[in-house]
């Protein structure tokens, strides 16, 4: 008998695992798929430590998260600078003044935001309703046309006038020459990659992957006092209201006999015509070295596509539209009923979630389960 059942050997899992044990309870994890870390698992091919489920980069301004993963891993300097290309033309992201001198030729701040407010009035703009008016408010329409629209309706198969505003207002824009994505005060990878991470947040530990908790969820749910289900929340009720939306990811990864193929960890094809949406370079998220510090001399890089989302398929964004979020309040009003089950992490609460936050996130649960 356990204390807890954690289902799911992601980062939450691995938290709320962790953090029980340390309280003297007894854990078991368990994961369908047959290895922990979940989507931020990375496999070691060749010295790279290659992000199998898309790149993964930890950035947070919380000192306490900083310091919680720091128990677990030794972080190197890697700063997040993507490159985008739009059939051919190379510009800087996120959206700064490199980008705007590419783009237009202007060379300060003032006649960057002169270009930007004279487009966004000859769209007509006055209060952005969908994706589309919001991005062209924010960085005009030239660069909207080049390097949103095209990136953005791959990534969610959708019209970007039929998408919401929000989507595109995490998006960095910067009237300074910054190439750094993220402007969080702590920003890195995992030395040895974020499957090494997780070992050390499970370590003694009782894990077993390849274990599908739904089809055996009677004989589970009888060895625990408590469960934590990091899976899909609409799975676990059977779908009975339906199901939630999601966007997937498939990729395409080679090993290439090459010692730089693009010069940078990711690269964003921005325009509709290019089937995937980036390319990501492994080994340039830890500089092109091995844990030894040796330059590794091939290279892995994997092909992005978007596609929709279907049963038996890995979920990756939330489509957190109208329909989705009603959809989503029917399952947390049962779940909210439940007196030995938690939901947690980004598809036990259908949202999306960056890294620092599935932390901040378990480590709350933590505090009210411990």
């Amino acid at each position: 008998m356990f204390d807890y059942l954690v289902v799911g050997a992601g980062l939450f899992g691995a938290v709320f695992a962790h953090e029980a044990k340390a309280a003297g309870k007894s854990v078991l994890v368990i994961d369908r798929r047959n290895h922990i870390a979940g989507n931020a698992y990375t496999e070691n091919i060749g010295g790279i430590n290659v992000h199998k489920y898309g790149a993964h980069i930890f950035h947070t301004n919380s000192e306490e998260v900083w310091k919680y993963v720091n128990r677990f891993a030794r972080f190197n300097r890697y700063t997040n600078s993507p490159v985008a290309n739009y059939k051919g033309e190379l510009y800087s992201l996120p959206f700064n003044m490199y980008t705007f001198n590419k783009m237009w030729g202007v060379n300060t701040p003032d006649e960057a935001r002169a270009v930007v407010e004279k487009q966004r009035k000859e769209s007509g703009i006055t209060e952005p309703l969908n994706l589309e008016e919001q991005a062209i408010s924010l960085v005009g329409r030239d660069v909207y046309e080049k390097l949103v629209k095209g990136y953005t309706e791959k990534q969610w198969g959708k019209d970007c006038k039929d998408l919401p505003a929000f989507i595109i207002r995490r998006l960095p824009v910067r009237f300074t020459f910054d190439n750094n994505y993220f402007n969080a005060l702590y920003q890195g990878v995992p030395v040895g990659g974020y499957t090494k991470m997780v070992e050390n947040m499970l370590d003694g530990i009782e894990v077993h992957t390849g274990v599908d908790y739904l089809k055996n969820k009677a004989e589970f749910d009888g060895i625990a006092e408590k469960t934590v289900f990091t899976g899909p929340i609409d799975e676990y009720y059977g779908f009975c209201f339906g199901e939630l939306q999601y966007r997937t990811v498939r990729f395409e990864t080679e090993t290439l006999n090459t010692a730089n193929y693009q010069g940078n960890a990711v690269v964003n094809y921005t325009d509709r015509e290019t089937p995937f949406t980036r390319i990501i370079e492994h080994k340039w998220f830890e500089f092109g070295l091995d844990e030894n510090g040796k330059e590794i001399p091939g290279t892995v890089i994997s092909r992005e596509y978007s596609a929709e989302w279907k049963p038996g398929v890995e979920p990756y964004y939330p489509l957190n539209d109208e329909k989705n979020t009603a959809l989503y309040q029917k399952y947390k009003a049962l779940a909210e009923k439940e007196k030995n089950v938690v939901f947690g992490g980004r598809l036990g609460e259908y949202r999306y979630y960056d890294m620092d936050k599935v932390v901040e996130s378990a480590l709350e649960l933590c505090k009210k389960e411990l």
